[in-house]
C-alpha cells in the first residue's frame, strides 16, 4: 500500500475551506471596486466613447455621409487660420468669465440671506430652485420673447421710465446680446450656487462667530476672517463645476441667439454644431470642440493644486 509524503513526514494537511460569496463579498477591496464598476461602466459607454471617438474624427476630413480621410492636424491648423474662431475663443472666455464672477458673487450674498432667520423661509428656498429646476430651452424661450424688439416686457418698463421709442434691440445689438445671455446664464445659475455655499454656511460653528462678536469683531470682519476662510473650499469645488458648465453652455446660447449677431455669441460648442451639423464638416467641427479641452484642462488641474495645497 501506498503511503503519501505528507504522511511519512508527519505532516497533515490541513482541510481548504469551502468558498463563501458572503465572506469574498465582504472584503474591502472587493465591495469598493463593486460600487465603483457601475458608474465606471456608464462613463466608459457614455462618455469615453464620444470622446475618443471625437478625437478620430478630429483627424480626417469627414463630410457628411461621405467616407472620411486621415489629415492629421490639418484641421487644427485650418481653425488656428479662421478669424472667426478666435473671435469664438474671446467670447467663450468673457462669457464664461463674467458669468462666472456674477454667479460666485449674487450666489453668496444669496446663501448669507437664506442663512438668517424669518419667515416664510423654506418656502421661499424651495422658489429659490426654480430656474434651476425649469429647462433650459423653456425659460430661454420665456426671455426671448420678454427680449423681443417689437413685443418687449423689458422695453416697454424701460420706455414708461423715459427711454426713447422703439428701444433697444437686445439681441440685434453684438455687445447688448453678450450681455443678455450673460445675465440669462447668471439667473439660472445662481441657485446652484446659493444652494451649495448654503449647505456650507450651515456647517460653519457658531462658536467661532460667538467668540469673534466677543474679542469685538464687526459683521465685516466677521465675513471675512470666519465665513469666507472655512467657505473657500466649497467656493473653489463650486467654481470650478460652474466654468465646466458655462464653458461648454450650449442650449441656451443656441435658442436665444444662435451665436449672432454677427457670430457676437457663438461660444465653443454652438461654433462646433454649427460646423460639424451645419455645414456638413463633421472633422472640422470635432477639432473645433476639441479645442476647449487644453483651458479647462489648466483650469482643472490649478484648482485641484491649490485644493490641495490647502488641504
Amino acid at each position: 500500500m501506498a503511503v503519501r509524503a505528507e504522511e511519512l513526514a508527519g505532516i497533515v494537511p490541513r482541510p481548504r475551506r469551502p468558498f463563501s460569496l458572503g465572506e469574498w463579498l465582504d472584503r474591502g477591496a472587493v465591495f469598493s471596486w463593486l460600487m465603483m464598476a457601475p458608474p465606471i461602466l456608464f462613463i466608459a459607454a457614455l462618455v469615453g466613447y464620444p470622446f475618443f471617438y471625437g478625437i478620430f474624427l478630429s483627424l480626417e476630413n469627414r463630410p457628411v455621409a461621405q467616407p472620411g480621410t486621415f489629415v492629421g492636424l490639418q484641421n487644427f491648423i485650418k481653425e488656428a487660420h479662421d478669424p472667426v474662431f478666435w473671435q469664438v475663443v474671446r467670447n467663450t472666455f468673457v462669457y464664461t468669465i463674467v458669468a462666472t464672477i456674477l454667479k460666485m458673487i449674487g450666489g453668496l450674498c444669496l446663501a448669507l440671506a437664506m442663512n438668517q432667520h424669518f419667515k416664510f423661509k423654506n418656502i421661499i428656498r424651495a422658489l429659490m430652485l426654480l430656474p434651476f429646476i425649469v429647462p433650459t430651452v423653456l425659460s430661454t424661450v420665456a426671455f426671448m420673447w420678454m427680449l423681443d424688439p417689437a413685443f418687449s416686457v423689458v422695453n416697454r418698463v424701460l420706455m414708461e421710465f423715459g427711454w426713447p421709442k422703439p428701444g433697444p434691440s437686445w439681441l440685434g445689438n453684438p455687445v447688448l446680446a453678450m450681455i443678455s445671455i450673460i445675465v440669462i446664464n447668471t439667473w439660472r445659475g445662481l441657485p446652484f450656487y446659493g444652494i451649495t455655499l448654503l449647505a456650507g454656511l450651515q456647517t460653519v460653528p457658531t462658536e467661532l462667530y460667538e467668540a469673534a462678536t466677543i474679542d469685538g469683531a464687526s459683521g465685516w470682519h466677521r465675513f471675512r476672517y470666519v465665513t469666507l476662510p472655512l467657505l473657500q473650499p466649497i467656493i473653489l469645488i463650486v467654481t470650478l463645476f460652474s466654468v465646466i458648465f458655462t464653458f461648454a453652455d450650449f442650449q441656451l446660447v443656441y435658442v436665444l441667439t444662435h451665436g449672432g449677431p454677427q457670430n457676437a455669441t457663438a461660444l465653443f460648442a454652438t461654433y462646433a454644431f454649427d460646423i460639424g451639423m451645419g455645414s456638413g464638416q463633421l472633422g472640422l467641427g470635432a477639432a473645433v470642440a476639441l479645442a476647449m479641452l487644453p483651458a479647462l484642462a489648466v483650469l482643472i488641474v490649478a484648482i485641484s493644486l491649490y485644493l490641495r495645497k490647502k488641504s
